[in-house]
């Protein structure tokens, strides 16, 4: 299985769809779903080792413009 993670995203007000646009143009982002409560935007990121996704959930994501928070739940297989 390749690394795979759950990530949540808080939005500053109003930057919910560029955040949305942005992320959904991301090679490794499989879904991106919005939500109605704490957190804004539900997102399913892969990489071909864990490294790599560790890279792209401690900078990239979090230097989206209009990012304010994110909550990372790593998967893994039984």
């Amino acid at each position: 299985m390749m690394p795979e993670a759950f990530v949540l995203f808080k939005t500053e007000p109003t930057r919910e769809r560029d955040v949305y646009l942005t992320l959904s143009g991301n090679k490794s982002v499989a879904e991106v779903h919005v939500l109605y409560g704490e957190f804004d935007l539900l997102v399913r990121v892969s990489s071909d080792d864990s490294s790599e996704l560790s890279g792209m959930l401690i900078q990239d994501f979090r230097q989206i413009p209009g990012v304010r928070e994110t909550q990372t739940m790593i998967a893994v297989d039984y």
